[in-house]
């Protein structure tokens, strides 16, 4: 379990079904097929070296994600998973990509914030709500508005800095991953279960 909360940058130092990343802080207690969230999709690290590590992507990663679309010296937004002992700071994120959205504006708004508009997959539109937490690209965020499946958050000026979001431009895929609280209340609903 991760939560949202992008601990580095790591940079893309080979592309394919598997992906070498360059990065230092998540790799201090990383051990052969420890987990590490790359752009928010949960990966086993293997082939551990002191500045990089590599994951296999299976072709479902590739199809869901767009892990499959990033080139050398991308940046990539990382994290380790939570420790029991550890603080939820952002939410539950599973590292599991409900789907890619498309970037469609980032805008600067006052005070070096930027306004992120995204549009969301038919399928995933009915998990997204107002005031909500998403996660983008890995990061922990609020959603600000939905509307006829666009989806827009406010970026604040550390999130901008400390994460890969700066490199997106309009028409970029981005990887989603809606609340699984959601989806466990639709199913319990669907299936008529007593609460």
């Amino acid at each position: 379990m991760f939560t949202g909360i992008i601990e580095e940058l790591g940079i893309v130092a080979s592309v394919g079904s598997r992906l070498r990343i360059s990065c230092n802080t998540v790799l201090t207690d990383a051990r052969e097929g420890s987990s590490i969230a790359v752009n928010g999709v949960c990966l086993t690290a293997v082939d551990i070296h002191s500045d990089s590590f590599a994951a296999d992507l299976a072709p479902e990663t590739l199809r869901r994600t767009n892990l499959g679309q990033l080139r050398l010296g991308s940046l990539v937004n990382l994290e380790r998973p939570l420790l029991a002992t550890g603080r939820l700071d952002g939410h539950v994120v599973q590292g599991h990509v409900d789907g890619a959205g498309e970037l469609l504006s980032m805008e600067q708004i006052q005070a070096d914030n930027w306004w992120l508009r995204i549009r969301i997959p038919e399928e995933l539109d009915r998990y997204v709500v107002y005031k909500g937490s998403i996660a983008i690209d890995g990061i922990s965020l609020t959603v600000a508005a939905i509307e006829q499946r666009i989806c827009s958050v406010t970026i604040i000026p550390h999130t901008w800095r400390e994460t890969a979001l700066r490199e997106h431009k309009p028409g970029d895929a981005v990887n989603l991953e809606c609340d699984v609280f959601a989806k466990y209340v639709e199913k319990m609903l669907r299936e008529g279960s007593r609460f």
